[in-house]
């Protein structure tokens, strides 16, 4: 954006306009005149206290187009971010459904810079925001799945998701382990009670996919119970396809090499210690019985009306862009951003009294 200041004449410099204009004309002058420098220096200071309010008003104004344009350059950037991250998730190498993901395929590149990340991120907050509100105008039913190896990093991008959300229009359902009467009920029930209704939108940190990846290889269903639901689970979901739900799921893949340092790191962190489960440990212990678990679930369940997406999770901040960059690209929503609000004034307080403040109990103003 370029401002433009006062006029000039082509080719002549502010201090020669200021010495040609103080000269008098050649007829009326007797003796020589006084050299043009020595005018120069008398006249400049009188000519630059005439151009400072000038000056002044013309950096002010600079002052409200840079304003403007800083505005306008961040917006433009959180732009730039979303499509940059919609190139690097297609950059990335695609895979089988049952092949697991090796140190060298997710690090195909340099890890993000912290800078870039937070830039992309808070550009993609922006649009989670804007498909928030298109689920409620369009009253759309979405239900999103996170499945996935143990320490993949799903709890970590559904918290990123549903940072700058409404837990009224978006809930995260994490459910514990049946109870005794739950089990005793048809598998799917105690997920229906879960499905979002019309204008809401469901983070599932584990679903109804238990039965095919932890309650197989840890021996909490029969092999008859398996069996049956890889044969009704698709047209479970077919089933919510038709009545309107929008299904999307998605499977975190790891390498060995990372799982294993990141339990370490739960190991010896005291606010991690709660993420590392038993299950946990005999995810380690078992990785070959719960990769060909999974590879059997995705020949049965990736099915054309809800496939499963694959997502490389070794790099955590490259996995949450992609995973919400590809979320966006799904559901094709609106921007529905409201006019610029006013607030409207105070209320007088016409002969309102406030308590005393001694007759309230403050908490300890420790920081």
């Amino acid at each position: 954006m370029e401002t433009h200041g006062e006029k000039q004449t082509p080719g002549v410099t502010n201090e020669e306009s200021v010495t040609q204009t103080s000269q008098p004309p050649a007829a009326t002058v007797a003796k020589p005149a006084v050299p043009r420098k020595a005018t120069a220096k008398k006249t400049a200071p009188a000519a630059k206290k005439a151009e400072a309010p000038a000056k002044g008003k013309v950096k002010s104004a600079e002052g409200a187009v840079k304003a403007k344009v800083a505005l306008t350059k961040a917006a433009q950037n959180a732009v730039k971010a979303i499509k940059a991250a919609r190139k690097e998730a297609a950059r990335l190498p695609s895979r089988g459904s049952g092949e697991e993901v090796t140190e060298e395929d997710t690090h195909p590149h340099k890890r993000i810079k912290s800078n870039e990340y937070e830039r992309a991120i808070a550009g993609l907050h922006v649009e989670m925001v804007k498909l928030q509100e298109w689920i409620k105008f369009k009253k759309l039913k979405v239900v999103v799945l996170f499945e996935g190896r143990d320490a993949a990093g799903k709890g970590g991008c559904i918290k990123r998701i549903t940072e700058s959300l409404s837990p009224r229009v978006t809930k995260v359902v994490a459910l514990p382990a049946p109870t005794e009467r739950e089990q005793s009920q048809w598998y799917f029930q105690r997920y229906v009670q879960h499905l979002p209704a019309a204008g809401e939108m469901v983070l599932m940190d584990r679903s109804w996919y238990n039965r095919a990846g932890v309650e197989k290889v840890m021996g909490f269903c029969t092999p008859e119970e398996h069996s049956e639901f890889l044969r009704s689970c698709p047209e479970f979901e077919r089933m919510l396809v038709r009545s309107g739900i929008i299904l999307i799921k998605y499977w975190f893949s790891i390498s060995n090499e990372e799982q294993e340092r990141r339990f370490r790191k739960r190991i010896h962190h005291p606010t991690k210690h709660w993420k590392l489960s038993p299950m946990d440990l005999q995810s380690r212990a078992r990785w070959v019985e719960y990769s060909k678990a999974k590879d059997e679930m995705f020949a049965h369940t990736d099915i054309k009306q809800a496939p499963w997406y694959v997502v490389h999770g070794d790099d955590k901040e490259r996995a949450r862009l992609n995973v919400m960059t590809h979320l966006l690209s799904l559901i094709d929503y609106e921007d529905l951003t409201p006019e610029r609000v006013e607030l409207p004034p105070r209320q007088e307080d016409h002969g309102y009294v406030r308590p005393p403040m001694s007759d309230q109990t403050f908490i300890p103003e420790i920081f």
